[in-house]
């Protein structure tokens, strides 16, 4: 798999542009859309059909809808989620407006985090030279670290979930660090949200292997720490971790 995708130059020219608050052009193509879907199935991400907006509404039939454009069509979009590449084709061509979630906990997880504190954080691990993997950018103020799933442990007893684990209905409660594990899912990009040319798009692609989720944990909570301290004007404290 190349570096990048949907026409999009090297890392180093990417990043450069996304530091100085420029986002690379997605393939705007249907080919292009397809590809980049392709490109996340081939890196195991398994994927569903979503909702698309319909102008500032939601595509679903929701009077309200609270996630508009960023929920599957199916409630069984947990069995339905495939990476395979016949299917996600079938379902990209017949349906051209439609949206792709991925269901985390399987593969991967997502570490969802403010887009200030995520630029931050993304930085300071690139110049450790620490391993990130995938990373997405939604327009709605977000920044999404796909990581290696921790997954189900034997014991079903030893898992239970807390604060950090997240249901996208939920985003709400959690201001700061989103651990989107087992039962949940994202966006995956190319995904297109209510408004203008707003979009969910990869800073880094899926062709980057996924890290353990434990060597970016420190550096994201201590970026939303700070970053919940300041929109409260006072200290904040790191989310508790996920046992």
């Amino acid at each position: 798999m190349s570096a990048e995708f949907g026409g999009r130059t090297g890392l180093q020219g990417k990043l450069s542009q996304w530091l100085r608050g420029r986002r690379p052009k997605e393939a705007a193509d249907e080919g292009g859309r397809e590809s980049l879907l392709l490109a996340a199935a081939a890196a195991g991400l398994p994927l569903a059909p979503a909702a698309h907006p319909a102008g500032y509404r939601c595509s679903c039939d929701r009077v309200g809808c609270p996630t508009p454009a960023r929920h599957p069509v199916s409630f069984a979009w947990q069995t339905q989620s495939t990476t395979d590449r016949a299917q996600i084709e079938r379902w990209a061509r017949h349906q051209p407006e439609a949206n792709f979630i991925t269901a985390t906990g399987m593969v991967h997880d997502v570490l969802d985090v403010p887009l200030e504190a995520g630029s931050e954080a993304l930085r300071r691990l690139l110049d450790s030279g620490v391993e990130v993997g995938p990373v997405a950018e939604s327009d709605d103020g977000r920044m999404l670290f796909f990581t290696a799933t921790r997954g189900t442990p034997e014991d079903e007893d030893e898992w239970w979930p807390c604060e950090l684990d997240c249901h996208p209905e939920t985003m709400d409660e959690h201001p700061g660090l989103r651990w989107h594990c087992r039962g949940s899912y994202v966006l995956v990009p190319p995904a297109r949200l209510p408004g203008e040319h707003q979009t969910v798009h990869w800073v880094r692609g899926p062709e980057h292997p996924l890290p353990d989720p434990l060597t970016l944990l420190e550096s994201l909570t201590d970026a939303c720490a700070r970053y919940v301290g300041e929109e409260s004007g006072h200290a904040g404290t790191a989310w508790p971790l996920r046992h």
